[in-house]
């Protein structure tokens, strides 16, 4: 009679252990799923700015450095790696892209160019695909972590060797509040 029991217990937390672990790996394929969608909207944002970097150069050739930093901050954001390192790069970007767009609030004629315009609102597109790219990836991030630091789910996980992921975070002041536009003069 004990052995049944003690045969039926062991069973009950294989079975509980399986369907832990399978929970975890839904979970963590979640996080990588959300990820590549990320990197698709970020790709997609990278192609981008050449193309809007072109457009304002031909009105405001003179914007040299703000060019550079730009396509610095673009650079450096391709070869990151990681979500931190990520991260970071895109906070580079953004702020590059924030003074691009300063930049273009001197020159009347160039926010009425089809071409500016037309890359602006894909540009405009993609930064709320990768807003919710972002919120997507988060929220399974939020999931996984949740499961692997609660008892007895956690055993599973160290087991397996199932980690904790990191949040994909930008660390921008300004990003968190109106953008400022200088309206100085050209080349000011």
């Amino acid at each position: 009679m004990w052995l049944w029991i003690a045969v039926a217990v062991l069973v009950l937390i294989v079975l509980w252990a399986a369907w832990t672990f399978n929970r975890l790996i839904t979970y963590r394929n979640r996080v990588d799923e959300g990820w590549s969608q990320i990197d698709v909207q970020l790709r997609r944002r990278y192609d981008l700015i050449p193309n809007l970097v072109e457009v304002v150069r031909g009105y405001a050739d003179h914007e040299r450095q703000t060019f550079e930093r730009v396509t610095a901050a673009r650079a450096a954001a391709i070869d990151a790696s990681g979500v931190a390192g990520q991260a970071d790069a895109e906070t580079a970007v953004t702020a590059g892209l924030r003074q691009l767009l300063g930049v273009v609030e001197a020159y009347p004629e160039l926010k009425a160019d089809r071409s500016f315009l037309a890359l602006q609102e894909e540009l405009t597109a993609t930064e709320s695909k990768i807003a919710y790219a972002r919120q997507y990836y988060n929220d399974q991030v939020r999931g996984l972590n949740t499961r692997i630091q609660r008892f007895p789910s956690l055993l599973v996980a160290r087991a397996a060797g199932i980690r904790e992921r990191e949040f994909f975070a930008i660390d921008d002041p300004e990003a968190r509040g109106p953008v400022q536009v200088g309206l100085g003069e050209p080349g000011a």
